[in-house]
């Protein structure tokens, strides 16, 4: 239609309208050339389509791109919090800490991040990447716990074996060094390690009692026939006091004569008799004063310097002052003649 033939109002409507658009446009340069109208709407067309094959960044991909630093920032900052943990730890210690570190850290990210629907990638990438440095925290912390529980099984298995090869051997001693063993496993083996390398002290530790146990009245038995042979040897050349060496020969006949005639080495540990000598010989040899077992080579040196002294210049002094029986000196009953 021609502009005689529309209404004047709006003819003069329309031409304002072109001289404001004139006067607030400007027009569009590509590689320095001005584009007219058909020329811009050729631009726009390219634009569009290579949006939509992906060769401009949408909206979504530069809120990433935004949303990449503060997610490597907040992922920093959880491995810095982790890394404060002492390993090797309970795991459910360490799902604990890690849950409250995750936990502190996405809310930083929502802090700081941009946008909102197109954020949500950046969130699940965050969180995978935790998970994964988690994972590693949880393979340290299981190197770590059966590092700590081998030391500790391995040190007390080392203790159990000295324990087998007391000199004296005492059941006290025995039992409290087993005690001591079991008591600092409990405490020091920790993290997810622990059930496993339980197992194997139980077993471990019962088998060295059993063993210990076994052998314990048949190397008693071995010491009581050691001693009264000793004594005879020092009540015959020694101290010269025959009561002495009566008494040792009894006990020797006894043990080896009358238990394998009337008893097995194996009733006389079930005897009253036997438990009584058991009660005296762990008080001597394992009490809070005096660890016989440690102090034993010291004490028998010093007993047969102090025999020698005696022997040699103690008799020559001041002559015998037995006032029980003893065994005569022919040499000098013959100066006396």
């Amino acid at each position: 239609m021609k502009d005689v033939e529309l209404d004047p109002d709006y003819v003069k409507k329309r031409e304002q309208l072109k001289e404001v658009v004139a006067s607030i446009v400007r027009p569009k340069i590509v590689q320095g050339k001005f584009l007219n109208g058909k020329e811009f709407v050729s631009f726009l067309e390219q634009i569009l389509d290579a949006l939509n094959q992906g060769e401009i960044p949408s909206t979504g991909s530069l809120v990433e791109v935004f949303n990449k630093g503060i997610l490597e920032r907040c992922l920093k900052l959880y491995t810095e919090q982790m890394a404060k943990v002492v390993l090797p730890m309970q795991g459910e210690s360490l799902q604990k800490a890690h849950e409250e570190q995750r936990d502190t850290t996405m809310e930083v990210f929502d802090e700081q991040h941009f946008g909102r629907r197109h954020a949500r990638k950046s969130v699940d990438q965050l969180e995978e990447e935790i998970e994964k440095v988690y994972k590693n925290i949880k393979l340290a912390n299981e190197y770590q716990s059966s590092m700590l529980c081998e030391a500790l099984y391995t040190r007390c298995e080392d203790k159990m074996d000295e324990l087998q090869a007391l000199r004296l051997p005492s059941m006290a001693k025995f039992n409290t060094g087993f005690l001591q063993c079991n008591q600092s496993f409990e405490r020091e083996c920790v993290g997810p390690s622990k059930s496993n390398y339980e197992q194997r002290m139980i077993k471990m530790l019962g088998k060295s009692k059993s063993l210990f146990i076994k052998e314990y009245n048949q190397r008693l038995f071995n010491w009581l026939v050691v001693f009264s042979l000793v004594m005879v040897v020092l009540g015959r050349f020694v101290i010269k006091f025959f009561l002495v060496e009566i008494g040792a020969w009894i006990l020797f006949i006894f043990l080896e004569t009358y238990t394998r005639m009337f008893w097995s080495a194996e009733s006389l540990y079930y005897n009253p008799v036997w438990h009584n000598f058991l009660a005296t010989w762990e008080t001597l040899v394992y009490n809070p004063i005096l660890d016989l077992d440690r102090w034993a080579i010291p004490i028998c040196v010093i007993a047969a310097i102090f025999v020698f002294y005696w022997r040699c210049y103690g008799r020559m002094q001041h002559g015998p002052r037995w006032s029980l029986p003893v065994y005569s000196n022919r040499k000098d009953q013959r100066r006396s003649e």
